[in-house]
């Protein structure tokens, strides 16, 4: 099998290589955690939660970090408005965003490493650029000289000429160009930690790679993130990186995920027009916006509207419906070579998607094609025949993270079903109507099938 990824460095799509003898070593950006996750932050840890599923299931071996940034000025920010204690706030954030992740099904991450528990790495790698000579001390703080990393810019295709303007920096006339970015930021109100130049903080770029030089070494195969992340963080990770190990590349492969819109604009905090995962959840089940995520090519730009998560929703009752119809099948019989035929073909087109860069707008349309071809067929299958087609839907729509609850029908329901049966066959008919209404108050319908009449959920949870 040959999965193909589109690698941002190269700006082309490369085959990814296994070994058999060692992981493929993944890290993503994690959370800032001084508020709630959002949709654009979901889309991004749900494809890669995604990306993982499907390599482990091919056969690829991962590990697979994920770190969460409790040491920055919004959190600081954030504590002060609220009265609290910054390691306090930090620790409530990450919580409700671990418990986010769990409810929408993002559970393939290995190890979430907290930036502050590397202090001391953070400030060997600083010690390393100052030795070198990529760094330098001023009145605020320890800056990276970017003008002496020769492939800044490399990543994202920019000149350093041309970012002079339009890009946020850290103000000091002592810096040797406007560009530099800090690694540690003198400060003597706490939050602070000692270092062998002052009393400070970390800048937000050598947290990363202080994290990944501890976890994988100088060099590991796969950095991900949102696309808005490449310039200047992930420039500045490769620079920090390279410039203290003499290494290089620090990555093989960028993976960088699409933004996500509201009304054309970039959803952020910052602009105010986000809507929290917990918002959308509370409205909405984790497999909508699964669907919206993975109805998408993860590269592309998603605008997010409410009718998006209403297709979505439709989308899945004809999958939800779909089961529902197979379930009915109890007729024995042997499996036919037709219906063994287009599960293959179905898995053959699927897998086609999925190893060409993560494809999971073609996979679902395969899936859907699958269902369009097999659902006037169902009345024709025998159990078993129904049954093969029930895994492989459930199976592969798992893979992409989306399971289906589909609870019993209740009792009560049921023998409401069982009444207006027996009325039927007693010819009661508008008696046997009534008995309908009172199962249709209960949110069920009764369909009526050549194998009897069967109760169908009006408005499922899917």
């Amino acid at each position: 099998m040959v999965i193909i990824v589109f690698n941002t460095l190269t700006n082309k799509k490369e085959r990814l290589r296994k070994s058999l003898l060692k992981p493929i070593r993944l890290f993503v950006c994690g959370q800032t955690v001084y508020d709630h996750a959002h949709l654009g932050h979901a889309r991004t840890y749900v494809v890669f939660d995604v990306i993982v599923r499907y390599l482990r299931y091919s056969g690829f071996k991962i590990k697979y970090i994920q770190n969460i940034t409790d040491i920055d000025d919004k959190i600081i920010e954030r504590s002060k408005e609220r009265k609290q204690h910054f390691k306090e706030l930090a620790q409530f954030f990450a919580n409700a965003y671990l418990e986010d992740m769990k409810k929408l099904h993002v559970e393939n991450v290995d190890m979430y490493p907290r930036a502050s528990d590397f202090m001391d790495e953070i400030q060997t790698q600083i010690n390393i650029l100052l030795n070198k000579g990529y760094a330098y001390k001023t009145s605020s703080g320890i800056y990276f000289e970017v003008r002496k990393f020769k492939k800044y810019g490399e990543l994202s295709r920019q000149k350093l000429d041309e970012l002079r303007h339009g890009y946020r920096i850290e103000p000091d006339p002592e810096k040797h160009d406007p560009l530099d970015f800090a690694l540690w930021k003198f400060k003597e109100e706490p939050p602070f930690w000692q270092s062998p130049w002052g009393n400070g903080r970390p800048g937000w770029h050598i947290e990363d790679t202080a994290i990944t030089n501890s976890t994988f070494g100088a060099q590991y195969e796969i950095h991900g993130g949102a696309n808005e992340l490449k310039f200047p963080h992930h420039e500045a990770e490769i620079a920090q990186q390279e410039s203290a190990s003499g290494k290089s590349p620090l990555v093989k492969t960028w993976i960088h995920t699409g933004l996500l819109l509201v009304n054309g604009e970039k959803m952020s905090k910052s602009l105010g027009n986000f809507v929290t995962i917990r918002d959308f959840l509370a409205q909405w089940s984790p497999n909508i916006l699964r669907w919206i995520i993975m109805s998408h090519h993860y590269r592309s730009p998603i605008n997010y509207t409410e009718e998006l998560a209403e297709d979505a929703y439709k989308s899945l009752i004809r999958f939800y419906y779909f089961l529902d119809k197979l379930d009915m099948q109890r007729e024995k019989g042997l499996v036919r070579v037709d219906i063994k035929r287009s599960i293959k073909e179905a898995d053959k087109e699927f897998s086609s998607a999925m190893n060409d860069d993560f494809n999971t707008e073609r996979a679902l349309a395969s899936l859907f094609s699958f269902l369009s071809s097999t659902e006037p067929r169902i009345s024709d299958m025998h159990e078993e025949e129904a049954l093969l087609v029930k895994n492989y839907i459930i199976s592969t729509l798992k893979l992409l993270g989306i399971e289906f609850e589909r609870a019993p029908i209740p009792s009560p329901v049921l023998r409401l079903l069982n009444e207006r049966e027996s009325l039927r066959k007693e010819k009661k008919f508008e008696e046997a109507d009534k008995v309908r209404i009172e199962v249709q108050k209960l949110g069920y319908d009764i369909e009526d099938t050549a194998r009897g009449p069967h109760a169908k959920a009006l408005h499922p949870r899917v």
